[in-house]
């Protein structure tokens, strides 16, 4: 379960995303986002997969059978986020209007607070680099990123390419070094973001079932490990898109001292996983279009007449 995502590949080509970011930074975002219409029409009518699996996560989160123009909401969500990175990795915050909250949680425990790091806990909800940029360019943490980067490795690539600091920031999930390399950010003062929300292989990755919108899911166990053996806080984290050119921070603390107990060690992990889907089913249902996990999720797509959706 929970793994089909790495089977998607890439529907964009270079000449397109070089020219929505040529588009972006000479014309201006108004001119872009006038692109978004027809990247939405093209994914609604050709990607079929995506749009099954639109169907069938929204009639979870909205508790309703959802229509055409719900899953071409969705998608043009999604794509917002995407245009919006070129802005967030150039450091153009003054098109976009970004809310944090009152109290920037991971700076508690960052080396500018009483702490020496944290595990920042994402998912593909929203876009987590607002957090990511926002913590390079304007200074606000020293942060580093532990991520899988062969899923959508050209889109990586260009947008990295608009600022080359960015690539410092990441930790390639890859290799026996990783968590040397993320025990060294750690005790250097560095919150580590990472992504709860997917797994990359499960047969050879530990995984734990826990339960989301209702289904069963499996997610990753690594995130409750390396905080237990690095002895350091878990902070969710969302940045939440909320249309036009706003987007909301959250942050909220899963835990401040991760333990795991000898002899419940696999009970243990299943109730910081399960309380880490809680926090992101509260999250989805309250903003259900930032949801960016366009696959068979749950496992459960059915072909059927009444899975279609209506064109209402």
């Amino acid at each position: 379960m929970n793994v089909s995502w790495r089977a998607h590949k890439e529907r964009s080509s270079p000449l397109a995303l070089t020219s929505i970011r040529w588009i972006a930074l000479h014309l201006g975002r108004p001119a872009a986002r006038l692109l978004l219409y027809p990247i939405t029409l093209y994914f609604l009518i050709f990607a079929a997969a995506q749009r099954r699996a639109s169907m069938h996560y929204l009639a979870r989160v909205l508790d309703r059978r959802p229509t055409l123009l719900d899953v071409a909401r969705h998608i043009h969500c999604f794509a917002s986020t995407i245009l919006d990175r070129v802005y967030l990795m150039t450091g153009q915050f003054d098109k976009l209007e970004i809310i944090f909250p009152s109290e920037n949680l991971p700076r508690r425990y960052s080396k500018f607070g009483t702490g020496s790091g944290c595990i920042l806990l994402g998912s593909h909800v929203g876009s987590f680099e607002v957090f990511r940029s926002y913590g390079l360019i304007k200074g606000s943490m020293p942060i580093k990123i532990l991520m899988y980067e062969g899923q959508n490795p050209m889109l990586i690539q260009i947008l990295n390419a608009l600022n080359p600091e960015l690539a410092d920031m990441i930790i390639p999930l890859s290799g026996t070094d990783s968590l040397l390399k993320v025990k060294d950010a750690i005790e250097a003062g560095s919150a580590v973001g990472m992504l709860g929300d997917r797994i990359m292989n499960a047969e050879k990755e530990k995984t734990v079932r826990c339960t989301l919108l209702g289904g069963e899911v499996l997610l990753p166990a690594a995130p409750v490990l390396i905080a237990a053996t690095l002895k350091v806080p878990v902070i969710v984290f969302f940045g939440i898109y909320l249309g036009g050119n706003r987007y909301q921070i959250h942050f909220e603390l899963l835990g401040e001292n991760i333990t795991l107990n000898r002899n419940t060690r696999q009970q243990d992990i299943q109730y910081w996983m399960q309380k880490y889907a809680d926090i992101l089913e509260r999250q989805i249902r309250s903003a259900p279009y930032n949801w960016f996990n366009f696959y068979d999720y749950w496992q459960d797509e059915k072909p059927a007449a009444q899975d279609q959706p209506t064109a209402d």
